[in-house]
């Protein structure tokens, strides 16, 4: 097994990411890993924008009220007030990486950004580039990541596991401190290891856990479960947004219908054409999205139809084509000419607001392991996200883990038993897609560096477990869907959670058995996911923000507790 040290390692290459390895100064080496191509995210999904108060008229009180409503109670109301007073910043930091929202002129510099509303907003305070700003966002960052001679990105590179201190050396009595990871590297097919003195989470969320999704194919909540497994807490995870329109369609999976189209007018309307979200809220189509999916839910159960539809015919063809170009064309391939036609559309697994426990920051548990993103759990969404605060926390995470990890390097670390690598690491790329995959410096058996001990890869596959593989995934996905979904019970809580526990028994044997691939190691963290998800919704006893169980139809007037912890020994001591 091949060895290999950096100053930072980054594990996802999403907005959250991208910002982190940006802010850093360039006398330190960061390597990314992305588990596909460095487009494969999240953000490059993301279609609305990002939310700051840039507006005449628009006050960050206001901001941060529409925040704190839309969170239930449950937001920390500190995180709040930094996350939104910083956005203006990170917006202008946006723009100076080659970001050009709409409203931005190149040529004068001038910042008349075009902003629009969405759901829970009391302003129009979101910025975007037409309906692909997350598109936009990581072709800019990817561009300035890939020119700086002290960043490195490999891509199709899954991490296995954490490298923690005590699985190394089980006679230490230091604290749980994380030295890297074991990482699969696809392209060869070999296992090897990536030593830092950092090792800083930014997979994303985890949307794949449940049957229908707006989320790419590889959110499988990779960094918690890393996470969760070295040692660290998880909060929140009963908290899974479900995004109420996603495309309805037999071939257009997981197409996101932006929440945007709502914020210009559209209206959600069922069958017969009535505008139904009227009589479940005062702001109709525009509530937040924990009140609309379930408003859609319902109406799709009273009515026994497959889905509602979002109207948007009334605002014009010229308009739709020029705000909503990408949304527009891509309807089209499915015979929906949304100038003419509603658009089909169901609720589907959106936005994880739970996560690994960490402060703005990114620092959690464990010493040396950041999460930021929505790998994280800040507090700052509660019960329910705002819409387009995603992006935005990604951003304050990402600057703020920066100005600290930074910090820590020029306190040497504190004698940490990596140590910095190779300040001459070779910038030339020879991988794939011109990335930069030359590999950082080498760690030695003869260096003053740790010695990690070899993953231990079984020499065989069976064709026909991977068959079983692949029936577990549909089990889990279908499970969490009927189970954990947007209305809940006890009962069905307590089912999931039984038969979760049968499946993760049955998949760590496949894990211990057979050659790591990435399809078994997903499957072991969705798995793992939707068993912490259950753990987190049965010790909620209300209703509130996005989790809804009909055992607990009403909240209290103070949350039972702000976060829903679990810790590692809730799953380890039963294993």
């Amino acid at each position: 097994m091949q060895n290999f040290k950096t100053d930072v390692l980054i594990i996802g290459s999403g907005l959250a990411g991208l910002s982190t390895a940006l802010n850093l100064p360039e006398h330190i080496n960061v390597t990314i890993l992305s588990k596909e191509s460095l487009f494969d995210t999240n953000t490059n999904w993301a279609q609305g924008g990002i939310a700051a108060v840039l507006a005449e008229g628009d006050t960050f009180e206001s901001h941060i009220q529409d925040t704190l409503i839309a969170g239930d109670g449950l937001c920390h109301s500190e995180v709040v007030e930094e996350v939104i007073k910083q956005a203006p910043q990170r917006i202008r930091q946006l723009i100076d990486w080659g970001v050009n929202f709409d409203g931005h002129d190149e040529q004068t510099q001038k910042n008349l950004l075009a902003l629009t509303r969405e759901g829970g907003h009391s302003q129009r305070r979101i910025v975007h580039v037409e309906d692909h700003t997350g598109s936009a966002v990581q072709q800019a960052l990817s561009s300035k990541a890939l020119s700086q001679k002290n960043i490195k990105i490999f891509e199709k590179h899954v991490a296995l596991e954490l490298i923690i201190n005590k699985k190394v050396n089980p006679l230490t009595t230091d604290p749980t401190t994380v030295l890297g990871a074991y990482v699969l590297d696809q392209k060869s097919n070999q296992i090897v290891s990536f030593l830092a003195p950092v090792t800083l989470l930014a997979t994303g969320g985890a949307g794949k856990a449940y049957l229908y999704t707006s989320n790419w194919s590889g959110a499988t909540g990779d960094g918690i479960s890393l996470a969760f497994r070295a040692g660290a807490r998880v909060a929140n995870l009963e908290f899974m947004q479900f995004h109420p329109t996603v495309l309805f369609h037999e071939k257009a999976q997981n197409f996101l219908i932006s929440e945007a189209l709502r914020g210009e007018g559209g209206k959600l309307i069922n069958a017969s054409g009535d505008e139904f979200m009227k009589r479940y809220h005062t702001l109709g189509a525009l509530a937040p999205r924990d009140i609309v999916a379930r408003s859609i839910d319902s109406e799709m159960k009273k009515t026994g139809a497959e889905c509602v539809y979002l109207d948007m015919t009334h605002l014009g063809s010229e308009f739709i084509k020029t705000r909503f170009p990408t949304i527009y064309s891509r309807c089209l391939e499915f015979n929906i000419d949304i100038t003419q036609t509603p658009i089909p559309v169901v609720p589907a697994a959106h936005y994880l607001c739970g996560g690994v426990y960490a402060n703005l920051s990114g620092q959690t548990d464990i010493k040396n392991l950041y999460a930021v993103g929505e790998t994280a759990c800040t507090g700052l969404h509660g019960a329910n996200r705002l819409a387009s605060n995603s992006l935005l926390e990604c951003l304050v995470m990402g600057h703020n883990a920066a100005i600290l990890i930074s910090s820590t390097f020029k306190n040497n670390m504190g004698g940490n038993t990596i140590g910095r690598a190779n300040s001459n690491m070779s910038a030339d790329g020879n991988g794939s897609s011109g990335h930069n995959d030359t590999l950082p410096s080498k760690v030695t058996a003869n260096s003053n560096t740790l010695s990690v001990p070899e993953w231990i890869k079984p020499a065989f596959s069976d064709s026909d477990e991977l068959i079983v593989i692949g029936h577990i995934w549909d089990e889990v996905r279908t499970l969490m869907w009927n189970y954990v979904g947007i209305v809940r019970t006890q009962k069905r809580l307590a089912r999931a959670r039984q038969r979760l526990e049968l499946i993760l028994t049955e998949v760590e044997q496949h894990f211990s058995d057979f050659q790591p691939t990435r399809d078994i190691i997903e499957l072991r963290n969705i798995t793992l996911i939707a068993y912490l998800t259950v753990l987190c919704a049965e010790k909620r006893k209300e209703s509130r923000g996005i989790h809804f169980n009909l055992d607990f139809p009403h909240k209290y007037e103070t949350a039972q507790a702000k976060d829903s912890f679990v810790w590692p020994g809730e799953w380890f001591n039963k294993k």
